[in-house]
């Protein structure tokens, strides 16, 4: 019975140090989302896409884009467009060009871009 005391002290311990990083969301920090904000205008986006009504009609507008899209697809979207229009059924009347940025730029942006919700 002694035994059974102490075990179930720790037990608890375990869960409760273990209980706060299980409740942290997996949502990018609005440093991040800054970051992303500021690589769409240094990558001029907006010479093809429209948000807010600010930029160009000449592609989609992405208001709401991060409601439509899994962060996965908008990755693909910039990383490897040909794939990504693949795999559409209406394809875009403007080619998207592909994002030539390292990897935690590219995750930046598609941080931004997931944050454009409806």
């Amino acid at each position: 019975m002694r035994m059974l005391v102490p075990v179930s002290v720790f037990a608890a311990f375990v869960v409760t140090a273990a209980a706060p990083a299980a409740r942290t969301p997996a949502v990018p920090q609005a440093a991040q989302i800054e970051a992303g904000k500021a690589l769409y205008d240094t990558q001029k986006c907006r010479t093809c896409h429209m948000i807010g009504g600010v930029g160009s009609k000449a592609s989609s507008a992405l208001d709401g884009v991060g409601s439509k899209l899994t962060a996965a697809d908008m990755k693909l979207w910039l990383t490897d467009p040909d794939a990504m229009t693949a795999k559409l059924k209406t394809k875009p009347k403007v080619k998207m060009k592909k994002v030539t940025l390292k990897d935690p730029d590219v995750d930046a942006l598609v941080a931004y871009l997931m944050s454009l919700k409806k």
